[in-house]
């Protein structure tokens, strides 16, 4: 799911001041350190502060990951676990680690029950 429609209408109150930036830079130091060390650095500057590329972190949450749910993964970590779980679902935070700019860029799942080919079914199923 792509929520850059809840991205451009967020920025589109921010611009035209009726949304302070205090109240979209308020990424956590949990989120900020994610973006540190897990993130990926992308070409798009802050839509706010405009001093930096944003970085995107990716957050893994899903029941069979037990402990794991809930943090962020690097791209090559997504890749492995795609191939260990059955399904897991995958958001994409977008971070600004000068300002604390974050929003939530897409969400998708992985795993290998989408690797697996649909069966057909009957109409008697």
């Amino acid at each position: 799911m792509d929520y850059s429609l809840q991205r451009r209408a967020l920025l589109a109150e921010v611009y035209s001041g009726r949304t302070g930036t205090m109240e979209v830079c308020d990424a956590s130091p949990y989120l900020l350190r994610a973006a540190k060390f897990h993130g990926t650095q992308t070409e798009v500057p802050c839509p706010v502060c405009r001093k930096e590329p944003l970085t995107n972190v990716s957050w893994v949450y899903g029941d069979e990951l037990k402990h794991a749910t809930g943090s962020a993964r690097t791209a090559e970590e997504l890749a492995k676990m795609a191939t260990l779980f059955d399904e897991f679902t995958v958001y994409v935070v977008e971070v600004c680690r000068t300002c604390s700019w974050n929003h939530l860029v897409q969400s998708y799942v992985l795993g290998k029950r989408g690797l697996e080919k649909p069966r057909r079914r009957t109409a008697a199923e």
